[in-house]
């Protein structure tokens, strides 16, 4: 079992690969699901291809973003100088993006992002119909979920372990996209899931923000057990000294160790084991959303019963009693309740507390020294190497012969071999032993590899000078470095193959409607709708299969597209369709009559798709669902809550159980119907949560104040 880390700068990508990992996803500067992060340019990234490489590492670029035409076409430049240059795979959200992949990029892997939110082993398999290698499987997925999938499919599984977690399912989150233009599925999410809500009840909370993930021995071994094929770690983020210290840890564990984790030490707003275990109690953390660290001890007055061993220098924050940052310090002095003082103190120990701010309830220590320097003491001596085999031929009279051979990551052998240039002599006194040839070419600590002699044939009383040997060793290594790298390189064709844009035709327009129940559904039909789409869930969990409408002509996920018993299908808005390579791609699908396109798409952009083999339908009216959750937030099946900027939300739980938040605001752009008709689209979708029958007839008058939201401005 493989481990895939992250790195969102060259320091995270150093760090990751000296702590072991075998895989490394990152993204180039302006693209991937992590814009924010540092991300490397295109020269740094070829020289972290070379890098990886030579240390049997594979390096997956993340393109798991949904893209707009002009976007899938310009990123073709770079993306072909990382082919040729040796990238293993692209992590990719958007099918558009991964068919002109697969098109123009013959051999590059696909893997598909938990973006694309593939929660069953129907849509799993799938995507190894099409091409696609990998599948990163959604985080809200429990344990025996994932045991089935894996028992019901053979591509390869990808399973986040640690880090982050969202509140709403990757993919299906647009809070961030209809608040400010800042869209999570286009990797500039502005965390509004990390911020307060104030409840009905007037009660502000965290309510939207969950711990992060951190998963254990048992856990690992578990996923190990069934075969998962590799475990993922969230974190492009974080520090270089977290990263070392995840993957590190998860090295171990998957090696058997039962190891003390560190990670939290570095980095911590509270963990859980995620959905694991089906318990969705303990996932959120409603008090505090960002990084305070530790909780050090219980504070009564100016004394500290330690619940963490200190040192000095460790670093600590005070908190009021709603956990709001009153300052910080370096600890320089431990000084114990019988005055003495020391350069640590051990969990249970009460130490003295002074100048604490005033309001002061926690005491948290965000900075462990201890750790943080044991980290980078490891990060300057630690990396991680290739295993290389040497032969070796040494006859009298002949020239000495050395071989070097090792498997590239695609378990391909690369072979390098050199002569002396003069011939072996015979010893005048004592012969090179077996031994002394075996310690000289085994001594290349300065590389990037780890050596074996796999065979070493001399003749006895051979005279083999120590120093041509070394010469030898060190001219054959290096000929092996070049020709590993080398071994990763391809040859592309210049020609890109693109889909030219073609006029959009004019079309008649419908209406259609998407209704939340059967009474919505008569008031729509008595109103002259004639085509009604039920409300579906946004995501079809191995676990919930059966629960899905397999009737209903609108798909808001694969599995319901796939095995929908219908001979035409409309496409979910929230499958977010966005450019003419998707709509190409899904007209290939018998099934798909209609897609809605994504909201997040802007009206120049969805004129820029042009004419398409299949109908264009818009969601023009419609309370924005910010975020689709596997959990159940509250006990009332509708409650209100409001951000901090006013922004009010409608959070209603569906039939499974699971919570849905809606923005107050409905959308409303059916004053834009002739435009809309002009450029193509044939239908324009109504969709009703909790309308009464007054306001779906005051829609349908075209009453209601216009509003178009991000498409008008598009997203960032």
């Amino acid at each position: 079992m493989k481990i895939v880390a992250p790195a969102g700068s060259i320091e995270r990508f150093h760090a990751a690969i000296k702590a072991g990992a075998d895989e490394i996803y990152m993204g180039l500067k302006g693209f991937g699901a992590r814009r924010n992060a540092v991300n490397l340019t295109l020269e740094e990234y070829k020289d972290a291809l070379d890098y990886a490489h030579l240390r049997g590492v594979k390096v997956f670029l993340t393109l798991n973003t949904i893209m707009m035409d002009v976007e899938i076409e310009a990123i073709s430049i770079n993306l072909r100088e990382l082919y040729k240059h040796g990238l293993d795979a692209v992590i990719v959200q958007d099918f558009g993006l991964a068919k002109f992949i697969k098109e123009n990029y013959p051999g590059l892997e696909l893997h598909g992002s938990t973006q694309m939110t593939v929660a069953n082993h129907v849509e799993a398999n799938f995507l190894k119909s099409i091409g696609f290698e990998r599948v990163v499987l959604p985080r809200e997925l429990s344990f025996e979920e994932i045991k089935e999938i894996r028992e019901k499919t053979d591509i390869e599984l990808e399973i986040f372990v640690s880090g982050a977690l969202c509140i709403s399912y990757s993919g299906n989150c647009y809070m961030s996209s209809f608040i400010g233009g800042r869209s999570g599925n286009r990797g500039m999410c502005a965390q509004p899931c990390r911020k307060k809500y104030v409840s009905e009840e007037n009660e502000s909370s965290y309510v939207l923000s969950p711990k992060d993930q951190f998963y254990g021995y048992e856990e690992i071994q578990k996923l190990k057990e069934i075969g998962i094929d590799s475990i993922k770690l969230e974190g492009r983020m974080k520090e270089p000294n977290y990263v070392f210290q995840t993957v590190s840890y998860y090295k171990e564990l998957i090696d058997g160790k039962k190891v003390e984790e560190k990670s939290s030490h570095i980095f911590n707003r509270g963990y859980s084991k995620g959905y694991f275990y089906s318990d969705r109690e303990n996932l959120m953390n409603s008090d505090y959303a960002s990084n305070l660290g530790k909780e050090l001890g219980i504070l009564k007055g100016r004394e500290l019963k330690l619940k963490e061993r200190i040192v000095l220098g460790d670093g600590v924050i005070f908190l009021s009693k709603d956990y709001e940052n009153l300052g910080g310090t370096y600890i320089n002095k431990i000084e114990l309740i019988d005055k003495t003082t020391k350069k640590s103190a051990e969990k249970d120990e009460t130490i003295i507390i002074k100048d604490t701010p005033k309001g002061t309830k926690y005491i948290f220590r965000n900075y462990s020294k201890e750790i943080n320097d044991l980290t980078e003491n490891r990060l300057k001596q630690v990396d991680k190497k290739h295993l290389i085999e040497f032969n070796f031929i040494g006859k009298i009279g002949e020239k000495a012969r050395i071989e070097v051979s090792a498997y590239n990551n695609k378990n391909k052998k690369i072979i390098a071999t050199l002569e002396s240039d003069s011939l072996l002599e015979v010893a005048k006194n004592k012969g090179t032993s077996r031994d002394v040839i075996e310690e000289k070419i085994l001594e290349i600590g300065d590389t990037t590899f780890v050596g074996k002699v796999k065979n070493i044939e001399i003749d006895e009383n051979l005279f083999l000078p120590i120093s041509l040997l070394k010469q030898l060793k060190r001219d054959v290594v290096t000929k092996l470095s070049n020709q590993l790298i080398l071994s990763y390189r391809k040859n592309i064709s210049e020609e890109i193959k693109k889909i030219e844009r073609k006029l959009p035709i004019q079309k008649d327009i419908i209406l259609s409607a998407i209704a939340s129940t059967e009474e919505q559904k008569d008031i729509l039909k008595k109103l002259g709708i004639e085509k009604i789409y039920s409300r579906g869930y946004d995501v079809a969990r191995e676990g919930i299969l059966k629960e899905v409408d397999l009737n209903n002509k609108m798909a808001t996920n694969l599995y319901q597209l796939l095995e929908n018993k219908n001979s035409k299908v409309t496409l979910g808005w929230n499958l977010n369709i966005s450019n003419r390579y998707a709509f190409d791609y899904f007209s290939s699908l018998e099934k798909v009559d209609t897609i809605i396109v994504s909201p997040e798409i802007s009206y120049r952009r969805l004129e820029e798709i042009g004419e398409t083999k299949i109908k264009k339908a818009i969601l023009a009216y419609g309370r924005p669902r910010a975020m689709y959750t596997e959990l159940s937030l509250f006990e009332d099946n509708k409650i209100e809550i409001q951000n901090d900027q006013g922004d009010k939300f409608t959070v209603l739980k569906n039939s499974l159980g699971n919570s849905e938040i809606y923005l107050e605001k409905p959308l409303n752009i059916l004053k834009d119907k002739e435009y809309l008709r002009k450029i193509g689209v044939s239908e324009l979708v109504l969709e009703f949560t909790t309308e009464s029958e007054e306001e779906i007839q005051s829609v349908l008058e075209g009453q209601g104040e216009y509003r178009a939201y991000n498409y008008e401005k598009g997203v960032f």
